[in-house]
């Protein structure tokens, strides 16, 4: 954030970096109403504020003009709450970029009769936390006035820095707003976290994005409105998925499309398709995360995986990701096929598969797409078999057409000298007396094939949900069963393969 954005323009005239003059703003609102003079200043001012990115002028002043983070700023929210009967303590904004953490500290500098004090983790030292604390300290003294302390990506405080904050916070000196992209757990000294709540701050989806360009658009005064230019629907459905959920990140591409779109035959300067893809220089491609091609591209990538294509599964897989695709959502998917069409054949799929999930959560896009690629080249030279998504189809057949039986006598707990005496856990055979530590003679990797009782309710006696297909391990357990069950017992729990179509 720090990089793109300067401190004086977070804020405005509100708050002051360290060692600043009140600013001209701050100064004619202390001046009384029907004060004349500066009008210079106030040209001065406007110029200043045309020549900041959109991203900036269009800032939200306001909680109710914030998008998105409705768990937090809604009305009734205990953020909320604090921010407006001005009793704000030291807190932690944690959330992606765009998501709005600088925005929210800005509205609470707006909101709050405190004096706000910005600073940048990448270019403040101790010098400037001291500066600000005794600064804080005559303020408190002097005027009863507290300090709001706002630190923009703190995570790159280091520990002494960090340290230098904790006993003016825990004092109550200073109260610490502070900013990071980074998992405050990990980046944050746990003795100042302690001191602080921590605000999870959400990427806004398409359409609170889509909001503010269309605010953007429409503002005469701190936005596009004034200035003759208008975007198509395409555009600007592109645009929002084009931002990620970083509301920076789509108001700069606007700004930009706006910059470049030529003069229509009335004046008008059109943003279309053409015009943005031109300008962020990215290929707008067929596809839309709510709509048609969205299930038609998830499932080519099933039933090309299904189909032990590694080279169609990750065209698919990479025609999603290019697109804009949220990563966990393929990473779900990969999750439910590993267990829908690999399942027993190979039982690491799954733990591939998460691991792949784990990956993508932790060290992002675009470096987590080769962890969902190693997923998919797994699952489609994988053994295939669709024996646990046919076992348990059948089981919520009989759960749903047969009687619930109680659970057998033998098979329950019985904590309770009452449950004991009715019988309760009575005639149940524990297995490993049995067994004896033994393996299956057949098959040193299986338990022995003896079934020690019986444990399905008595109307579903000699049921077999699992039939297990010759594929890779299955081809193991398969025999095993046979043994188990004995010879020529298989078919009264067959079930069917289940629907080829499903994806």
């Amino acid at each position: 954030m720090a990089g793109d954005e300067s401190q004086g323009s977070l804020f405005g005239g509100d708050n002051q970096e360290v060692g600043a003059r009140p600013t001209e703003g701050a100064r004619r609102r202390d001046r009384p109403a029907g004060g004349g003079g500066g009008s210079l200043a106030e040209s001065t001012g406007a110029a200043q504020n045309a020549a900041q990115p959109l991203a900036a002028r269009i800032r939200p002043r306001t909680l109710d003009e914030i998008a998105g983070q409705e768990h937090l700023v809604a009305p009734g929210r205990a953020l909320r709450r604090s921010v407006e009967s001005d009793r704000v303590a030291s807190m932690i904004f944690w959330g992606p970029p765009g998501s709005g953490k600088t925005t929210l500290a800005a509205v609470i500098a707006r909101t709050t009769r405190a004096h706000f004090v910005a600073l940048s983790a990448v270019t403040a030292g101790v010098a400037d936390l001291r500066r600000v604390v005794e600064d804080a300290e005559k303020l408190l003294r002097l005027t009863g006035q507290r300090t709001i302390l706002f630190i923009d990506e703190i995570h790159r405080f280091n520990k002494a820095q960090q340290d230098a904050i904790l006993p003016h916070v825990e004092r109550g000196t200073v109260i610490l707003i502070g900013a990071t992209t980074e998992n405050p757990s990990f980046e944050v000294n746990a003795a100042l976290l302690s001191r602080a709540r921590v605000f999870t701050l959400r990427a806004l989806s398409d359409d609170e994005v889509r909001h503010l360009l269309d605010r953007a658009l429409a503002d005469p005064e701190r936005g596009l409105g004034g200035e003759g230019i208008a975007a198509t629907e395409e555009a600007l459905v592109f645009l929002a998925g084009f931002a990620n959920g970083d509301a920076r990140s789509g108001l700069n591409a606007l700004e930009l499309a706006a910059a470049v779109a030529p003069p229509g035959a009335d004046g008008t300067r059109m943003i279309d398709l053409a015009t943005v893809e031109d300008a962020v220089q990215r290929r707008a491609l067929l596809y839309d995360k709510a709509g048609e091609e969205h299930y038609n591209i998830i499932s080519a990538l099933h039933k090309s995986l299904r189909g032990s294509d590694p080279d169609a599964g990750l065209y698919w897989l990479g025609r999603m990701l290019e697109s804009g695709e949220d990563p966990l959502y393929v990473a779900r998917r990969l999750v439910r096929f590993a267990s829908e069409d690999v399942g027993m054949a190979d039982a690491r799929a799954l733990g591939v598969c998460m691991a792949a999930q784990q990956a993508v959560h932790f060290i992002g896009m675009p470096e987590g797409a080769l962890a969902l690629a190693q997923a998919v080249v797994y699952l489609a030279t994988a053994p295939k078999s669709n024996a646990l998504y046919a076992a348990y189809a059948a089981v919520q057949g009989d759960v749903n057409a047969t009687r619930n039986d109680p659970v057998p006598l033998h098979l329950r707990n019985a904590p309770t000298g009452l449950m004991k005496a009715l019988d309760y856990g009575k005639g149940y055979v524990y297995a490993h007396d049995v067994y004896e530590g033994a393996p299956d003679p057949a098959d040193p990797t299986r338990p022995p094939p003896e079934r020690p009782q019986e444990y399905l309710p008595e109307a579903l006696r000699g049921r077999m949900y699992y039939q297990p297909g010759g594929q890779g391990e299955e081809a193991s357990i398969r025999g095993w069963l046979a043994r188990r069950r004995g010879a020529g017992s298989g078919a009264s729990g067959s079930v069917g393969a289940g629907d080829p179509n499903s994806a």
